[in-house]
C-alpha cells in the first residue's frame, strides 16, 4: 500500500527523514499520539514488540492496559463480584446456584483482548500509520534500529520521536523469584487455575488481584512489607484492608519473603528469613514496576534515564533533554501511571507538534479508581497530602458512612459500609481539594466528581446540590460531620 512506502521528510536543517513522527511503544499513549499526528497530516509510524515475561507470557498490540492491566483486571473483578451479588439478591427472591470456571473466564477475557489487539491494528491502517512489530532502539538522536521477532533488522529515521514504551513489573532480587513466581504480566493469561495463592506487595495491583482471586474462591494471602496503598489516603487504605480481610483475604503484615523454591509437585515453597513460611500453588509478585527506557539504548541519542526506576524526565511540554525526543505515559518520572493520562498527553503532544496548539497536558487533579472488592475512587489530595501541602489549620475534612441499599437484605453484610470523604481548604472558600469514595461503582461516581474538581467546586456547591435518592453517592450532598483526628467513624446512614 502507498502509505506503507517510506518517503523523505525534511528537517529544519534540510536533513531528510523517513518519518515526521515515530512512536516507540504501542500502548494507549503511543497509539493515541500516533493516530492524532497522522490525522494532522504527519507521516507517522509505531514500533511495538513485547518481550516475553520470565514465565514466557507475551501478548499483542495495545500495551499494558489492554493486555495485562485495566481491561482483564476489571473483567475479572466483575466476575468475582458476582459471587457476593448472588448473596445480596437472595433476600430479594433469588435462589441462585452457580459455579465458576477459571478456564471459561480466561477464554472469554483473552478472546476479547485479542479482538482489541486486532482492532488496534485496523485503526492504525485506517489512519495511514505504519506499524512495525519490532523492538526499537536508538542508534543516534534521529535514527532507530528495529529488530523483529526473527532477528531481522532495519533502520528508520524521524524528525520527532516519542518514547511511550511504558514499564514492566519488577520481581525483586529474591533468590528463586524468576523461576518460581509470576506477576501481573502472567496472571491474566494463566490457563490453569491459580489455586492457593500468595500475593507479595500492597500496591493497588496487589490488592486488586488478591481481591478477585479470593472472590473467585481461591485461598489467598497478601504479604505486606509496611502499609497498604502507599500514596493513597491511609484511612481508606485501612478500610479496604479490613473489608478484604472480612471477606476472605488473609494478610501477613510487616513481612517480606527471603527466597522461593520449587517443590517436586511444582508448587512454590516460600521462606521468610531462614524459616519456611508456607507452600503455595501460585506466588504473584506485585512489588512495583520499572520503566523500559533503559532498554532502548537512549544514551546513543544523548538522553539519560533514571537507573533507579527506568524512566526519563520531561518538562511541562513532555519534552526530554533532547529537544525533538518526547515521552508520555508510565515511562515518565513523576507522572501518574494511568492509561487516560497517557492518552490525553499523547494527543495533546501531537496537536502541539503538528496542529499549532499550545495546550499543555494538565497533570493535576487526575481521578482514579482502585478496583478492590470494595471499590475506591479518588481525585485530588489525600488527607495526609492536604495537611502536608496546606497545613493542618487550613484543612477541614467532612465524612460520611452509609450502607448501599443493595446490601441491606443480606444478613452476612452486617458491619459492611461504604465511606465518603471530602477535604476542603478553609482559606479558599472551602474549595474541595480532595474527594474520596469507598463503595460500589466508585469509579463511575468519582468520574463525575472529577469534573466538578476541575471547575473548582466548593463545599457550598455540594450543599446546594440536591441528591439523587436512593443512591449511595447522594451522601456527597448531605455531609455535615467534621472528621476529628482519632475520632470514631460517623454513624451509618443510608436507606
Amino acid at each position: 500500500q502507498d502509505f506503507l512506502a517510506i518517503g523523505g521528510m525534511a528537517g529544519e536543517n534540510g536533513t531528510s527523514y523517513d518519518y515526521d513522527f515515530f512512536v516507540i511503544g504501542g500502548g494507549s499513549g503511543g497509539l493515541a499520539a500516533a493516530k492524532a499526528a497522522a490525522e494532522l497530516g504527519a507521516k507517522t509510524a509505531v514500533a511495538d514488540f513485547v518481550q516475553p515475561s520470565p514465565q514466557g507470557t507475551t501478548w499483542g498490540l495495545g500495551g499494558t492496559c489492554v493486555n495485562v492491566g485495566c481491561i482483564p483486571k476489571k473483567l475479572m473483578h466483575i466476575s468475582a463480584l458476582f459471587r457476593e451479588t448472588q448473596a445480596d439478591v437472595h433476600g430479594m427472591g433469588w435462589d441462585t446456584k452457580a459455579s465458576h470456571s477459571w478456564e471459561e473466564m480466561l477464554k472469554g477475557v483473552n478472546g476479547y483482548i485479542k479482538k482489541l489487539n486486532f482492532g488496534a491494528k485496523i485503526e492504525l491502517r485506517g489512519k495511514a500509520v505504519r506499524y512495525y512489530n519490532s523492538y526499537a532502539r536508538f542508534q543516534d538522536a534521529h535514527t532507530l534500529e528495529l529488530e523483529d521477532g526473527k532477528g531481522a533488522k532495519e533502520t528508520v529515521s524521524a524528525k520527532y520521536i516519542l518514547i511511550a514504551c511504558g514499564g514492566r513489573p519488577s520481581l525483586g532480587d529474591y533468590p528463586g523469584v524468576k523461576e518460581c513466581c509470576i506477576t501481573s504480566d502472567d496472571i491474566f493469561w494463566m490457563k490453569k487455575p491459580p489455586g492457593k495463592t500468595l500475593v507479595v506487595g500492597a500496591s493497588y495491583i496487589a490488592l486488586e488481584c488478591a481481591g478477585f482471586l479470593a472472590g473467585l474462591g481461591f485461598d489467598t494471602t497478601v504479604m505486606v512489607r509496611s502499609i497498604l496503598l502507599r500514596g493513597f489516603d491511609q484511612d481508606i487504605a485501612e478500610m479496604i484492608g479490613s473489608y478484604m480481610e472480612k471477606h476472605g483475604v488473609k494478610f501477613q503484615r510487616q513481612t517480606v519473603p527471603s527466597k522461593f523454591e520449587k517443590t517436586e509437585s511444582g508448587q512454590v515453597r516460600v521462606f521468610v528469613g531462614d524459616a519456611e513460611y508456607g507452600v503455595f500453588d501460585t506466588v504473584l509478585m506485585a512489588v512495583g514496576r520499572t520503566g523500559c527506557a533503559g532498554l532502548l539504548n537512549v544514551k546513543a541519542a544523548g538522553l539519560e534515564y533514571l537507573e533507579k526506576n527506568g524512566k526519563v524526565t520531561c518538562n511541562e511540554g513532555d519534552q526530554t533533554s533532547v529537544s525533538h525526543i518526547y515521552a508520555v505515559g508510565d515511562v515518565v518520572d513523576g507522572k501518574p501511571e494511568l492509561t487516560p493520562v497517557a492518552i490525553q498527553a499523547g494527543r495533546r503532544l501531537a496537536k502541539r507538534l503538528f496542529g499549532g496548539s499550545k495546550q499543555l497536558m494538565d497533570y493535576t487533579d487526575v481521578a482514579t479508581a482502585v478496583f478492590t472488592p470494595l471499590e475506591y475512587g479518588c481525585v485530588g489530595y489525600s488527607e495526609e497530602q492536604a495537611k502536608e501541602k496546606l497545613g493542618n489549620s487550613r484543612v477541614v475534612v467532612y465524612h460520611s458512612s452509609s450502607t448501599p441499599l443493595e446490601w441491606k437484605l443480606n444478613e452476612e453484610r452486617s458491619g459492611d459500609a461504604g465511606y465518603i470523604k471530602i477535604i476542603c481548604d478553609t482559606e479558599s472558600k472551602s474549595k474541595v481539594v480532595g474527594a474520596h469514595i469507598l463503595g460500589p461503582h466508585a469509579g463511575e461516581v468519582i468520574q463525575g466528581i472529577a469534573v466538578a474538581m476541575k471547575a473548582g467546586f466548593t463545599k457550598d456547591n455540594l450543599d446546594d446540590c440536591v441528591g439523587i435518592h436512593p443512591t449511595f453517592a447522594e451522601a456527597y450532598t448531605t455531609m455535615t460531620e467534621v472528621k476529628v483526628d482519632g475520632g470514631a467513624l460517623p454513624e451509618e446512614g443510608g436507606c
